[in-house]
């Protein structure tokens, strides 16, 4: 069964949707190895099992786009 957030090419949309201040310094971190820099920054990531693993701990900062 096919992710829906995936796209056919196993890469997956990520855009920060939310300013870093107030947010613990190694949430800032994370979004630095995701590769956003300002809000509504867009990445297009592999998607993988460590990808995903940021993501959830992001889930408030960022948001996976199709």
């Amino acid at each position: 069964m096919a992710n829906k957030n995936a796209t056919d090419n196993g890469t997956i949309k990520v855009r920060l949707v939310k300013g870093l201040r107030g947010s613990q310094s190694r949430h800032r971190l994370s979004v630095k190895a995701l590769g956003l820099n300002k809000v509504n920054d867009v990445r297009e990531l592999k998607d993988s099992p460590q990808v995903r693993g940021l993501i959830t701990q992001l889930h408030y900062l960022v948001r996976v786009e199709e």
